[in-house]
């Protein structure tokens, strides 16, 4: 019985991974639209991203063209675009520089956390949790939000932006410790194992 995933001849001329490389190709053109204060234009970009990164994973599996590649290139899409609009809406005095130096250091803490796994352990998976998932969307929505906040001052937006980095913060610290958690769990448990 064949693996489903990486079955794909070339993966990067598979319909989820071209869009995904969209998304990431969205990035500077984005980046560029914040700077020059075209907040409009900014957040179509965004949506079309957020666009791209619904359906990616639903031509995946419809196509079944779930490929490791994808596996490993989706979220790398995502953090990029994330993260870099974080460090720029922070330039541009949008979000606090607190919640980006929280963003940025639970990232940073996973990935040395991962490698620290997988050299101590040889584990390569490290699933997002529900929490980290959580995460995710409150991120989105707080760009998404900052960037209509621009455009419309309906008082709506005002309040789904205040909730949405609220949100982040909380989530960020919540679900970061919840990967040191699982991180203590797994290490504890190979430990045992090779006791």
């Amino acid at each position: 019985m064949s693996d489903p995933v990486g079955t794909f001849p070339n993966p990067l001329r598979s319909a989820p991974n071209l869009l995904t490389l969209a998304r990431i190709c969205l990035a500077p053109f984005l980046v560029m639209a914040v700077l020059d204060g075209r907040f409009q234009l900014g957040f179509a970009l965004f949506v079309a991203a957020g666009l791209t990164d619904a359906f990616d994973g639903l031509l995946a599996r419809l196509l079944k063209q779930r490929t490791m590649l994808g596996q490993y290139l989706d979220p790398v899409a995502d953090k990029l675009l994330l993260s870099t609009l974080f460090l720029v809406l922070t330039h541009e005095r949008l979000i606090s520089s607190a919640i980006t130096v929280l963003v940025f250091g639970r990232d940073l803490a996973i990935l040395v956390v991962a490698a620290i796994l997988y050299a101590s352990i040889g584990r390569r998976e490290f699933k997002p949790s529900l929490l980290g998932k959580a995460n995710t969307l409150a991120q989105i929505t707080a760009v998404a939000a900052v960037l209509l906040r621009q455009v419309d001052a309906a008082m709506w937006v005002s309040h789904l932006r205040a909730i949405a980095l609220d949100a982040t913060m909380a989530l960020t610290i919540l679900s970061g410790l919840h990967y040191a958690w699982i991180a203590s769990r797994r290490s504890a448990h190979a430990n045992g194992a090779g006791a």
